[in-house]
């Protein structure tokens, strides 16, 4: 029987690792591993259990993109059925993106099309040094369209302009300077960095922490009026109100750690 294309492991503190599994091909995509991915990510957004995601990939790279071979047979395929193809990927990316609990991208060796769509749904990406980066959809005759509002929402506009009409390749410090990744560190650091990321992330409340994400996507670019305002406004009311916010501001006042961050 064959290995998993997703490989998923859970701690006893919540902190579920997720590893893409096509080492042989690093990590490109197929019909099958955007399935799995998707339904990785859609029991991991409603396990009380899971406090946390980090996704990587095994293997020497983190996701070379789409399964050049996968890909030839779509485009060989009915219209229906490679639109029904397209719009898969964009589910599991759209899955990634909206999941409640916070994602970290655990970056090495390559992220290239498809793998910076997954770079850029992650709520915080370290990288390794050395690790290359291109968004090299149209030195194939394609665009990254599926990954291109999570992209642009990573490195703004006029960032992905240059990289997607180039498809070059650059390394993780420009990939940081452009914001796709938040640090960079040495190969042997990586491990160590992401864990320290992760007690950092303990820390938070878990409700708390899935409404900061919702809060983003719903205020980005938003113009500051009255509307926003009063939303804005109702979010912190909320929270306030809520037993985990009572609960933080009491364990704060009271100088012990809350109770999601014991142990």
């Amino acid at each position: 029987m064959s290995e998993p294309l997703v490989l998923t492991s859970t701690d006893a503190r919540g902190v579920a690792i997720v590893a893409l599994n096509r080492p042989e091909i690093r990590n490109a995509f197929n019909e099958v591993l955007i399935e799995e991915l998707r339904s990785t990510f859609e029991r991991i957004a409603t396990d009380p259990k899971i406090r946390l995601m980090v996704l990587t990939g095994n293997g020497k790279a983190f996701s070379a993109g789409g399964d050049l071979n996968w890909m030839r047979r779509r485009g060989q395929a009915s219209e229906k059925e490679n639109l029904e193809d397209g719009y898969r990927l964009a589910l599991m990316l759209k899955t990634l993106d909206i999941l409640p609990k916070p994602v970290v991208g655990k970056v090495h060796g390559a992220a290239f099309a498809g793998g910076i769509g997954l770079v850029s749904c992650c709520d915080v990406a370290i990288a390794a040094e050395g690790t290359k980066f291109s968004l090299s959809e149209v030195r194939l005759g394609l665009v990254p369209a599926t990954i291109g509002p999570y992209v642009a929402a990573a490195i703004g506009a006029r960032q992905m302009r240059r990289y997607a009409v180039t498809g070059e390749v650059f390394e993780a410090p420009e990939a940081k300077r452009i914001g796709l990744v938040h640090d960079v560190v040495a190969p042997g650091n990586l491990d160590e960095a992401v864990e320290k990321l992760v007690g950092e992330l303990l820390l938070g409340g878990p409700e708390a922490q899935a409404a900061a994400k919702e809060l983003v996507r719903d205020v980005a670019s938003r113009p500051i009026d009255e509307a926003l305002m009063r939303d804005t406004g109702a979010r912190i009311a909320k929270r306030r109100a809520s037993p985990e916010g009572a609960e933080g501001i009491q364990a704060f006042l009271d100088k012990r750690k809350p109770s999601w961050a014991r142990g």
